[in-house]
């Protein structure tokens, strides 16, 4: 999978405060993700959030919807 800084991930499976966004922080073999809805940041494995990834948003796409 292609997934860049910036980038957002809808997950499979919701954050327990009810968010499925998630921005990535940091990419490589561990992905730190911060939730969108409450803030918190978290450490993951590439080999287990790749399981979970529903949709990946990339950087560009979300400047454009911004201005629209």
């Amino acid at each position: 999978m292609d997934i860049l800084v910036n980038d957002r991930l809808v997950m499979k499976k919701q954050h327990p405060c009810g968010a499925r966004e998630m921005l990535v922080l940091r990419a490589g073999m561990d992905f730190r993700l911060r939730c969108i809805k409450c803030g918190r940041e978290f450490l993951v494995p590439r080999l287990k959030i790749e399981k979970y990834i529903k949709q990946v948003i990339h950087q560009e796409n979300q400047e454009g919807e911004q201005h629209v």
